[in-house]
């Protein structure tokens, strides 16, 4: 096994699984998926699709409903309102420390297994103030997790410095755009499809295929 996936079923970790795929085989490659309590549950079922898509045979579902318990978000209640605070530095759908608890998780999985490398579709680029997708954040994560479990796991970011247009292109490239663009889960207010049009993820997503789309003509 070469390397684990955090699979949330949305446009990021569907592209960076097929990435994955791409470079190390199917078989060389695992998927994560966590269930932390959010509202929009529905894109679990869209990463066990994924994984079947992608003939991924170690796909693990991780609860970790606990994360209720100690953080407050949006996301954790359906019909929320989705805002920012005047002078907040992140909406209220931030999961505070969310990516902290998936890539321990994922590393401590990755040794059982012997991978080398955790993939994981933060961006920099396109993110929405969340302190957790910020490329200093992910590699002091990783220098942390290879002290705490003695073990020289990598961390893979493939789309740190990318825009979500740069994804799409990405996604073409690998032949899994259609994939991507109808099975995949990526709305905040759990709305399949092409989602509910007003959340920021789906504005975010939308803008960003729209520029793909121009860029092609």
């Amino acid at each position: 096994m070469k390397a684990v996936v955090v699979l949330s079923g949305g446009q990021d970790s569907a592209t960076a699984l097929a990435m994955c795929v791409s470079r190390h085989g199917a078989d060389r490659v695992a998927a994560i998926t966590f269930g932390y309590g959010q509202s929009h549950a529905l894109e679990m079922k869209y990463a066990r699709a994924l994984a079947r898509r992608f003939a991924i045979s170690r796909h693990k579902v991780l609860r970790m409903g606990f994360m209720q318990d100690i953080s407050e978000s949006a996301l954790f209640r359906r019909g929320s309102r989705i805002s920012r605070r005047p002078g907040a530095k992140c909406p209220n759908t931030v999961v505070e420390g969310r990516n902290a608890f998936f890539l321990l998780a994922a590393s401590v999985w990755a040794k059982t297994l012997g991978a080398g490398e955790v993939w994981i579709g933060v961006s920099e680029a396109d993110f929405s103030g969340y302190p957790d997708c910020r490329e200093g954040f992910l590699r002091s994560m990783e220098r942390s997790v290879r002290l705490a479990l003695d073990y020289g796991v990598k961390f893979v970011a493939p789309f740190m410095h990318k825009t979500k247009a740069e994804e799409w292109r990405i996604a073409e490239r690998l032949g899994v755009l259609d994939i991507v663009e109808k099975e995949t889960l990526t709305c905040y207010r759990g709305v399949p499809g092409r989602g509910c049009g007003k959340c920021p993820a789906c504005r975010l997503r939308r803008r960003g295929y729209e520029e793909f789309l121009a860029a092609r003509q």
